[in-house]
């Protein structure tokens, strides 16, 4: 037999069981009408029955979503009720849940969230059988919407453990994690607003140093090589040969000093570089501002710190070579450090100027050119006498299905996160309100540092220098 309950509005919209609030004075005036007993025949049931025989033939169908048109009255049918007046998937009569036929007790509630087709949500806390007693509850987060099958069910189809508010509980483990890796790296390799740099973008002097002049010094050393030789031979006179091999040495003494130390010398021109005032400066001077660092649209987080709200973020994986271990590069030399991978990101964001307060845009994101000189540390160093000190680090491979095996590895790290001071080298572009740095069009000159021996190198793009290193503690060898 079923029986009917009043339900009313509140002021927000919501449908909730009970009668409404009355005024004390006003004495309200309920009536209840009994419930003839139908059998289970749609025929017999009245306007409730006619709205779900749309084919006349007593046929059911479901219906699912608000009806404006039905009275604000719910009920309990054989163990399906509706909620705030929403009418979903009810037949009188007894029904059968998980196969085994039964009667079910519910337990109601008057409150809660609904879903999208104005239902209000239903929660299920385990298997369901004949005599088996309902809990529904109507609150916590909002399920998706599941295609309708025509299965009358008391909450969502869920898998797995439920917490103490009645949703999914979510799994924490290597699974989740390297998922969730997994998808913050095709978004970042996804999207446009994100520049990434290689190993090319690096200052290094044998790349920036013009080939056609090395190509001559090259040659113009081997022609006296063989003139010397020629010379000693037939005149037994050593003099050419001598000064050929004392310029060789002078020669090949500034290389490797500049190899060494150039990018040491290019940070101390960045350093000795006035910085200039933007509320002066003219649109199309390339200037040098240092200021404090604020996020954009799109903020970046390290790969393997996980420091959230960066501008900047460079990992970088090393390997050691020994005698009879593998290169991580086809370039890797024996008995050196060798690069393995590199993960270098940089998008565009805000500086404000130390010298006038001004706020700029610098734009380093959607495939800017960057040349980025960003101090990084170290932070995890292996060996495989301490791989299992850091699981960490054996999770960050595993994300990125690098083999560990027994090889001497670290892992360095360096980033630019919201508040570290910066300074930023580069064209300014004012854009009627909207003030700009820009990449240059042509790479600049440090010019020859003659006292240092240093000889000129030429960054491109707009140069980014950050003193700021994460202090962590390094897992020793």
């Amino acid at each position: 037999m079923g029986s009917r309950f009043p339900s009313h509005q509140l002021s927000n919209g919501l449908y909730v069981s009970g009668r409404p609030e009355q005024p004390k004075e006003k004495t309200p005036t309920m009536s209840s009408v009994a419930m003839p007993y139908t059998g289970g025949d749609i025929k017999k049931s009245g306007e409730l029955g006619k709205m779900f025989d749309i084919h006349g033939d007593g046929s059911r169908s479901r219906k699912s979503g608000p009806i404006n048109s039905a009275p604000t009255r719910t009920g309990s049918f054989g163990g399906a009720a509706s909620h705030s007046g929403q009418l979903n998937s009810v037949r009188s009569g007894s029904i059968s849940v998980g196969g085994v036929p039964g009667s079910v007790s519910m337990k109601k509630t008057n409150s809660g969230p609904l879903n999208k087709h104005g239902e209000p949500l239903k929660k299920s806390s385990g298997p369901q059988g004949g005599g088996t007693a309902v809990s529904r509850q109507n609150s916590g987060p909002i399920p998706p919407v599941l295609p309708t099958t025509g299965l009358i069910t008391s909450g969502p189809i869920t898998s797995g453990p439920l917490n103490s508010s009645g949703a999914p509980r979510k799994a924490s483990g290597p699974l989740e994690s390297i998922g969730s890796m997994k998808m913050h790296n095709a978004s970042l390799v996804n999207n446009q607003a994100v520049t990434h740099l290689s190993q090319d973008d690096e200052y290094s002097f044998r790349k920036s140093f013009p080939k056609p002049i090395l190509w001559a010094i090259i040659l113009l050393f081997v022609m006296g090589f063989i003139a010397g030789g020629f010379i000693l031979g037939a005149v037994r006179n050593p003099i050419l040969l001598v000064v050929v091999v004392i310029l060789f040495a002078a020669v090949a003494s500034v290389f490797t000093w500049n190899t060494c130390w150039g990018r040491r010398a290019v940070t101390g021109f960045i350093a000795s570089y006035p910085d200039a005032e933007l509320r002066t400066a003219k649109d199309g001077q390339f200037v040098k501002v240092s200021g404090v660092v604020t996020c954009g649209n799109v903020p970046l987080e390290s790969s393997f710190q996980r420091v959230p709200r960066c501008v900047y973020t460079s990992t970088s994986l090393y390997e050691y070579r020994g005698w009879d271990s593998k290169a991580a590069n086809p370039t890797h030399r024996r008995f050196t450090w060798g690069l393995r991978t590199l993960e270098r990101h940089v998008v565009d964001f805000y500086i404000s100027d130390f010298q006038s307060g001004l706020r700029a845009l610098v734009k380093t994101g959607y495939g800017a050119r960057v040349t980025p000189y960003v101090d990084e540390s170290v932070v995890v160093d292996i060996n495989p006498s301490n791989r299992d000190m850091s699981p960490e680090f054996v999770r960050w491979l595993g994300e990125r299905n690098l083999s560990s095996d027994d090889r001497v590895m670290r892992l360095k790290e360096g980033y630019i996160k919201e508040g570290s001071t910066v300074s930023v080298m580069g064209v300014v572009q004012r854009n009627e309100n909207v003030l700009m740095i820009v990449p240059p069009p042509e790479p600049f000159s440090t010019g020859c540092q003659w006292s240092k021996c240093i000889l000129p190198a030429s960054p491109e793009g707009v140069v980014l220098r950050c003193e700021d290193t994460s202090k962590v503690d390094v897992i020793p060898v």
